[in-house]
């Protein structure tokens, strides 16, 4: 997955449907959904999965009001539709992105 910087953020959700998880190196439930969203990211053609460290990019963890960790954030064309907290089975996180992307 490709890791994104406050300096990257915009550049790379601006377009198309973007899963952004905010993460932390200490974060063990956070190293617990890697490869969950690893293997979204390999089968979904209809979206792309990155990453960002939030401890090292503050700015945009701040500017999304990121409070816990991990947080992944859906975007369509650069807006966020969907915020989900916390890490999910596979099956209920592909569940609650269909559910966003159907809206």
């Amino acid at each position: 997955m490709h890791q994104l910087t406050d300096a990257t953020f915009a550049e790379n959700t601006r377009t198309g449907t973007v899963l952004v998880e905010f993460w932390a190196q200490w974060c063990g439930p956070c190293h617990m959904l890697t490869p969950v969203l690893e293997e979204i990211d390999r089968e979904r053609d209809d979206l792309t999965v990155v990453k960002i460290n939030a401890d090292e990019n503050t700015a945009t963890a701040r500017d999304h009001q990121v409070m816990s960790l991990p947080t992944m954030l859906l975007f369509r064309d650069g807006v966020p539709i969907r915020q989900i907290v916390g890490a999910r089975p596979k099956g209920r996180l592909l569940a609650e992105l269909d559910d966003a992307l159907s809206a």
